[in-house]
């Protein structure tokens, strides 16, 4: 008699659930797979099957995609030449999508690899093998699909009737018991961010007041023109859920007004350009009243536009009343000058004995106050110039200077010593007003 020789077959047991609920368990359901797929392997042993000892476990991963560091390790393996039969407790184990599954078939035919599935036996080596399995997979997919048209349906159905479907909520709104509730503080902030935007119009501008604020988002990051016109549009803000861009009467309170919330709107239904033109050119002139010609007649802000960009003067009266060539300096660059005489005003702040006289005065109304935070408080105030607003610069400009005359040899910028003073003791007392 002559002895049957069996070859013997490297089985590697591939086991995968979908959530990581139980996986913590000191016996879960990987566990189980794997199990039920060893005692199969140990029925196969007069057939030559042995079991690889290395195991390939994904818990908590889906079966639609082939992303999984288990299953990654097993291919590996199998291009290597180190498995020879694939056992799985279900088909959609080792994948729930038709494709996939038909890239893995091939992957195992090109490297004489066999696939077993413990509780659906087949042998996808025959062609019979292979038409039972493109059925059940196709089973399977359809369930995965009817099961996230199922979700979706309840998750359009649940927005339809107002419902919180879950998420981040929105600034100024927390989720209790599953709904959304007015978060008071953070709608006070919300409030003033819609009202502010109606006065100014300039989202630019709302960002750096916001910042100077302190007012951050929820994560604490600054609230930057993107997230403003995000929160500006968000229709939740007037008591609506929104679905596919569709909006629904909600369940939650509305923060905002109709007629806010419309304003809000039809300024931001303007090209952001107009608006950001209209913003410069209603911005305070830094030296109007301040400046005077040669002849002594005062210099008005004036502003023209040539291919939608905006240019700013100041011009003589004198010229606008008796025409160009009543005055040696008609009119001037208003960025120019105004850049002029800024400079000169910050030059101010780094003297140590204006600084030192300054401190003096302020000292005289105020509280005792260490010189050195006084010097301190101005050399902040010089770093942070360009922070400011422009009516803050401009406010602080009439503060500062009493009259700047211009000729064709240059700037008089004549100070006003009560001015510098006065800044000082803001500076002082409040502790650095302008941040």
């Amino acid at each position: 008699m002559t002895e049957r020789i069996v070859r013997k077959l490297r089985c590697a047991v591939y086991t995968r659930k979908s959530s990581e609920e139980g996986l913590e368990q000191e016996f879960n359901s990987l566990d189980a797979q794997r199990e039920a797929c060893e005692a199969y392997v140990a029925s196969q042993r007069s057939e030559g099957w042995v079991q690889v000892y290395d195991r390939y476990d994904d818990g908590g991963i889906s079966g639609g995609t082939l992303e999984r560091p288990g299953l990654k390790r097993l291919l590996a393996d199998v291009e290597d030449g180190l498995v020879d039969v694939v056992v799985v407790y279900k088909i959609d184990r080792l994948s729930r999508s038709l494709m996939d599954f038909s890239r893995l078939v091939e992957v195992f035919d090109r490297n004489g690899v066999t696939f077993v599935s413990v509780t659906q036996s087949f042998n996808t080596t025959t062609s019979m093998g292979r038409l039972t399995l493109n059925i059940l997979l196709s089973f399977a997919q359809f369930e995965r699909e009817v099961t996230a048209e199922r979700i979706r349906d309840k998750f359009a159905a649940s927005r339809k009737k107002g419902m919180w479907m879950g998420g981040t909520p929105p600034l100024g709104y927390a989720v209790k018991h599953r709904k959304l509730i007015v978060h008071e503080s953070e709608a006070a902030h919300v409030r003033w961010i819609f009202s502010r935007f109606v006065e100014i119009g300039s989202g630019t501008i709302l960002a750096r007041e916001l910042d100077k604020k302190e007012i951050r988002t929820r994560r604490g990051g600054k609230i930057d023109k993107k997230y403003l016109y995000r929160l500006l549009n968000n229709r939740v803000y007037i008591g609506d859920a929104v679905y596919k861009g569709t909006p629904y009467p909600g369940e939650h309170d509305a923060i905002v007004g109709d007629d806010i919330w419309e304003k809000v709107h039809t300024i931001l239904s303007e090209s952001p350009r107009k608006r950001a033109a209209r913003t410069r050119a209603d911005t305070p002139a830094l030296l109007k009243g301040l400046l005077y010609g040669p002849d002594g007649a005062a210099f008005s802000p004036t502003h023209t536009r040539k291919g939608g960009k905006l240019y700013r003067y100041y011009v003589s009266q004198t010229v606008l009343k008796h025409g160009a060539g009543s005055c040696p300096v008609s009119r001037v660059p208003a960025g120019e000058i105004e850049a002029a005489v800024t400079d000169q005003l910050r030059a101010v702040f780094r003297q140590p004995d204006i600084i030192a006289g300054a401190w003096k005065a302020a000292c005289l109304h105020a509280a005792d106050i260490p010189e050195a935070d006084a010097s301190a408080a101005f050399q902040q105030f010089d770093q942070l110039w360009d922070e400011l607003f422009p009516a803050e610069q401009a406010r602080i400009v009439a503060l500062l200077v009493e009259r700047i005359d211009i000729d064709t040899d240059g700037l008089d910028v004549r100070l006003r010593i009560d001015g510098l003073t006065g800044l000082a003791q803001e500076l002082m007392t409040d502790h650095g007003a302008f941040p």
